[in-house]
């Protein structure tokens, strides 16, 4: 039988999403109850676990350090080349309680930080279009049971607690695209790029985005949204349909932007419409022309004032799927 760690983020840690599963990064709550509430999907994921016969020990991660310890007991025996290597024969097996898509990517972005050999000890016995080994494959156990957008909602995978153990233990892996980004992390839903006033209406923005070889913006005109996709709930901003379709196993990047356009009439006012232009492909760049660009990528926030790529790892990483 296998061992079993449950893994879930302190409240407040900064890891993209409250305890409370409300993204608000702390506690809004003024009742215990409710704070108390995503603890309970933990205790019966567990009890499912041990019930089955696993040895299962559940750990409670505040910082990125105890993330890498946890990571670090997924390693191979000792390579000759001097790299930690994931273990594909590993007999433990990694559960990640979620209260927001941000952070299962802090998890995800750690294995990444752990497994990715620098670019001067790339091994031979790594993809030539990857830059990562197969990650281990983790099970998300969502602590917001009613929640139909994050991304185990997206994939299909269970919420229930006695499901999700059961997947863990059948041990059917699903392989996901990745996309990694020269900033140093990771995302593994989508980005929006561009802010909103204090109305929530959108601030236009200028920009160069490419996808490959082909131009979206040349950084001349206002933008009003890109979506990043490597997934699908960043398909549709303000009503407005961007993304065609989001897939994570296709091994690319699916991008498009949101251009307001005036079109003249004759004998009539000038209207706007807005333009959506889309591109799939390896990897995609976007260049700020006045400053700071805001954005948010798997539902955590940022902002860049230079030139930030994104690429695609295709079949990096895994879930256990029923």
């Amino acid at each position: 039988m296998y061992d079993v760690i449950l893994l879930s983020l302190a409240e407040g840690s900064g890891f993209g999403g409250g305890a409370c599963g409300s993204a608000c990064g702390g506690c809004g709550s003024a009742e215990k109850e409710a704070c108390e509430t995503p603890r309970v999907p933990v205790l019966k994921c567990a009890e499912a676990l041990t019930q089955a016969g696993a040895r299962v020990e559940t750990v409670v991660a505040s910082s990125d350090a105890d993330i890498d310890a946890v990571i670090a007991r997924f390693d191979a025996a000792a390579r000759t080349d001097g790299l930690a290597w994931p273990d594909a024969d590993s007999k433990l097996r990694l559960v990640v309680a979620t209260a927001a898509d941000g952070q299962l990517r802090a998890v995800i972005r750690r294995l990444v930080r752990r497994y990715a050999p620098p670019p001067s000890k790339r091994p031979a016995d790594l993809a030539d279009n990857r830059t990562v080994p197969d990650l281990p494959p983790v099970a998300i156990l969502p602590l917001d049971p009613g929640n139909t957008e994050d991304l185990a909602a997206q994939l299909g995978l269970p919420r229930d607690p006695a499901e999700v153990a059961a997947v863990v233990l059948a041990g059917k892996v699903r392989r996901l695209d990745l996309l990694r980004n020269d900033g140093g992390s990771v995302t593994v839903d989508g980005a929006l790029v561009g802010g909103v006033d204090d109305a929530g209406r959108a601030v236009p923005w200028r920009g160069r985005v490419e996808v490959d070889d082909a131009v979206l913006s040349d950084g001349s005109e206002g933008i009003i949204a890109c979506a990043i996709g490597n997934g699908g709930a960043y398909a549709e901003f303000d009503g407005l349909r961007l993304l065609a379709d989001g897939d994570p196993t296709d091994g690319r990047v699916e991008v498009a932007v949101a251009v307001p356009v005036v079109v003249k009439q004759r004998f009539k006012k000038p209207r706007v419409r807005v333009e959506v232009r889309r591109a799939r492909g390896r990897a995609v760049s976007v260049l700020p022309r006045d400053g700071d660009l805001q954005f948010l990528d798997d539902g955590v926030g940022g902002s860049m004032n230079r030139k930030r790529s994104w690429w695609t790892e295709p079949g990096a990483w895994a879930v256990y799927a029923a």
